[in-house]
């Protein structure tokens, strides 16, 4: 696991570990039949299907290393689901966003731009 692209957020019922890491995000892409590039280009502008931001969040968990792959479809199923998207966008964001521009910079970014849909749309 790389801590350039490792956040810590608060998910369900305690502050977690999210990475994408190589493996993880080859499944994203395999899973939404997308490169990174375009998701994150879809996520920015708001034409992604829901669904996604549960599966980022997912392997996000997963590739964080604290979490077993059970354990976390098991944590998406109770905290992501029947969820305010924007809530979901929140999280899936930041953890795309620190392996596009680095966790360190990831953060920088949205505090730059105020909230998380104007830092998706300057990376796109």
């Amino acid at each position: 696991m790389s801590d350039q692209i490792t956040i810590r957020a608060f998910f369900g019922d305690r502050t977690r570990t999210f990475a994408l890491t190589d493996p993880m995000l080859a499944e994203l892409e395999r899973l939404t039949d997308l490169g990174a590039g375009a998701l994150f280009f879809q996520m920015a502008n708001l034409g992604y299907p829901a669904h996604f931001l549960r599966e980022i969040i997912r392997l996000g968990l997963i590739g964080g290393g604290e979490t077993s792959p059970e354990e976390a479809a098991l944590l998406c199923m109770a905290y992501a689901t029947n969820r305010p998207v924007m809530e979901l966008l929140t999280l899936a964001g930041a953890i795309m966003a620190a392996r596009w521009y680095g966790a360190e910079d990831a953060t920088e970014e949205a505090a730059k731009a105020g909230d998380l849909g104007a830092s998706l749309k300057a990376a796109a």
